[in-house]
């Protein structure tokens, strides 16, 4: 009888089979795709040679998990790269609001007013950012905190809605970067703790960047796979698991899941019935055969750049999608270009990029026309420059990836007290009914994000129990 199995190949379903090899326990890891990764995969989507990430794409996260950095994911051939400038924000005028690895040149760009107000926002926590991540990513149950103070700072910081955080400010440039930051997780700006979610992606820019790996985001999943067997675990792919019984006999059963396949799965019934799925995202990935004519300069030397043209524009594309039940005009874009930094995801003189905006939850239409209108408002001849797209609604997201439920890419909305107590109000949110199943998913704390901390959490939770056992 093997120790655990695992259920899900994303990067919490790998990391929990790491940690729980790396103790000594025999592990199983089953997965339904042909390939491991989840939301940290890469594929020809559109072009030979053309290496795109189907989802997530840059790192910030990552590249600071208490998780990953404690694994050896570089001796399996993860390498980090690092754009010169991390994220740029531009606008209509041709000029930039920049996130940069150094605080000056962000607090710059903001401009003279919001300059010193940025520099007392961050500075706090900076040089306690190791310690704070690791804090702020970890329970209670799981780990004590290392600096409760510093914690305490900034919770009394982060739990406010981040409307109250951009009165700290006094010009929209400051406002729009940082509403920009907290849309990364599809949050309304006025939902509770979302001050926290804009800080922890800056503090993350100045501390360790928002790099990409090398190759495209399979490098991470291959690496903790890799990783993996190395410490006598197994990976099965091509295994689809729809009910317990699908699988070999354990001590305990971890699930990389959707708290509703795991519900169908282990027979828990309505157990999950309350947890919300959120918005969804359109997603279009370019073969581009020239870099993105950004009319910003900076924004041709970031990895990431966010389009929004002021955080009403911002508020409103979240607001139609999440409350509204209706695409917005004007979607608020993330967009990722790799191949600034990364040569090997496109033939020479060529580049990979994609930009997503936000839809209603299960939306079925194409937000093509709008996303490309908005992109060449701060890129004009951007579509000249298009060679192929591969374009992915909800529908198509939720077949790629069974986590992303309606094409919520966040498996589960980060609104409300659902933003830090998921799946369900619980201090033992891995715990399930049945107390040799476990879930792992992004759908627990510490959410969403390519990190390895959910299956970092939940691991302790599962090795705890089987040392009982």
């Amino acid at each position: 009888m093997l120790d655990a199995v695992v259920v899900g190949a994303g990067p919490n379903g790998l990391t929990a089979a790491v940690e729980l090899a790396r103790r000594g326990f025999s592990v199983a890891l089953f997965e339904a795709k042909g390939t491991v990764g989840g939301g940290a995969r890469t594929e020809e989507l559109t072009l030979p040679g053309f290496r795109h990430d189907p989802c997530s794409a840059a790192h910030p996260l990552a590249v600071s998990s208490p998780a990953f950095r404690g694994l050896p994911l570089e001796r399996h051939g993860l390498e980090w790269l690092h754009p010169e400038l991390p994220m740029a924000h531009p606008f209509l005028d041709g000029t930039a609001a920049v996130l940069s690895r150094s605080v000056g040149e962000t607090a710059a760009s903001f401009g003279p007013r919001d300059a010193g107000a940025y520099r007392r926002l961050v500075t706090p926590f900076l040089h306690r950012w190791d310690t704070l991540v690791r804090d702020f990513m970890s329970l209670p149950l799981t780990a004590l905190p290392r600096d409760p103070v510093t914690l305490a700072r900034f919770g009394l910081v982060g739990l406010p809605p981040s409307t109250w955080l951009a009165r700290r400010f006094h010009d929209e440039r400051a406002r729009t970067l940082l509403a920009g930051l907290v849309a990364h997780v599809m949050a309304p700006l006025s939902g509770f703790a979302t001050s926290a979610i804009g800080l922890v992606f800056a503090l993350a820019a100045h501390t360790r960047g928002w790099p990409v790996a090398r190759g495209g985001s399979q490098a991470i999943s291959d690496a903790l796979a890799a990783h993996l067997r190395e410490l006598g675990g197994t990976v099965h792919t091509d295994y689809e698991v729809k009910r317990l019984d699908d699988l070999p006999p354990a001590r305990a059963y971890v699930f990389d899941t959707s708290p509703t396949a795991l519900a169908r799965i282990a027979g828990f019934g309505d157990h999950y019935a309350r947890y919300r799925y959120g918005p969804g995202v359109f997603k279009i990935d370019y073969a581009l055969d020239g870099p993105v004519p950004w009319t910003a300069t900076e924004a041709r030397r970031a990895g990431t750049v966010q389009i929004g043209a002021d955080s009403a524009e911002i508020g409103a594309a979240l607001h139609a999608a999440s409350r509204e039940n209706r695409a917005p005009d004007a979607p608020f874009l993330i967009t990722v270009q790799p191949s600034v930094v990364d040569p090997t995801r496109a033939p020479d003189g060529k580049h990979v990029f994609w930009a997503y905006g936000h839809v209603p939850h299960g939306w079925d239409g194409d937000l093509t026309e709008a996303i490309e209108r908005q992109l060449e408002r701060f890129a004009p001849g951007f579509r000249d420059r298009v060679l192929a797209r591969a374009t992915a609604g909800p529908p198509e997201l939720a077949a790629r990836n069974a986590n992303y439920i309606g094409g919520d890419i966040a498996t589960g909305a980060v609104s409300g007290l659902q933003t830090l107590l998921r799946p369900k109000l619980s201090l033992f949110p891995y715990a399930t009914p049945h107390p040799a199943v476990f879930i792992c998913s992004q759908a627990t704390p510490p959410g969403p994000g390519v990190h390895g901390m959910p299956g970092h959490n939940a691991a302790k939770a599962v090795w705890r129990r089987l040392r009982q056992t």
